[in-house]
C-alpha cells in the first residue's frame, strides 16, 4: 500500500494529496458525527460529511500541497532550526488563520448560510485552538517529514482537528 502511494505521489502528486486529503476530512467528520456526538448510523448527515469531503479535497488538499512546496522553495536559511521556525511561523501568520477562515465561509455556503454569521460565531475559538495545537506538530512536520509526506501527516493528525472543525462548524 505504501509503495502503491509512493508512486502515485511521484506520478500524479497534487490529485494524490487532494484525494487523500478528502478522504480523511470525511474521516474527521465521520469520527465527530459517530464517535463524539454518538450519532448513530440512523441519524448521520451524510451531507454533512460530502461536504468535508468536498472541501478536504477540491480545496484544503490542493492548498496545502502548494504551500508546503513555496514554504520549502522559499524559506531556506542557513540555520536549519531557524528554518523550521521561519516556516512555523509563515504557516501560523499566513496559511491557518485564512484556510480557517475559507473553511467556516465555504461550510456556510455549502449550507446554505451566512459565512458573515459563522465567521463571527467561529472564527476566533477555532484559530485559538488551532494555535493549541498546530505549531507543535508543524515544528516536527517541517523538521522530520519529508515534503511528499507533509501533507499526509498533516491530514492524519487532521482527523481529530477535522473532528472539532465539523463539530465547531456544526454547532447551532
Amino acid at each position: 500500500m505504501l509503495r502503491w502511494y509512493q508512486r502515485k505521489l511521484a506520478s500524479r502528486p497534487l490529485m494524490t494529496q487532494a484525494v487523500t486529503t478528502a478522504v480523511l476530512f470525511a474521516v474527521g467528520d465521520i469520527t465527530a458525527q459517530q464517535v463524539v456526538e454518538k450519532k448513530g448510523i440512523e441519524k448521520h448527515e451524510f451531507a454533512r460529511t460530502g461536504r468535508m469531503f468536498l472541501y478536504g479535497g477540491a480545496v484544503f488538499g490542493p492548498a496545502a500541497t502548494t504551500w508546503y512546496g513555496i514554504l520549502q522553495r522559499s524559506v531556506v536559511l542557513r540555520n536549519k532550526k531557524a528554518e523550521m521556525l521561519a516556516r512555523v511561523a509563515a504557516d501560523q501568520l499566513l496559511f491557518a488563520p485564512t484556510f480557517i477562515g475559507i473553511f467556516l465561509s465555504s461550510m456556510a455556503v455549502m449550507e446554505g448560510g451566512s459565512p458573515q454569521e459563522k465567521l463571527n460565531k467561529s472564527y476566533w475559538p477555532a484559530l485559538q485552538t488551532n494555535y493549541l495545537i498546530w505549531p507543535f506538530v508543524q515544528m516536527a512536520n517541517f523538521t522530520l517529514v519529508p515534503l511528499q509526506h507533509r501533507v499526509l501527516v498533516v491530514n492524519l493528525v487532521s482527523i481529530g482537528w477535522n473532528c472539532y472543525l465539523s463539530m465547531i462548524n456544526s454547532a447551532k
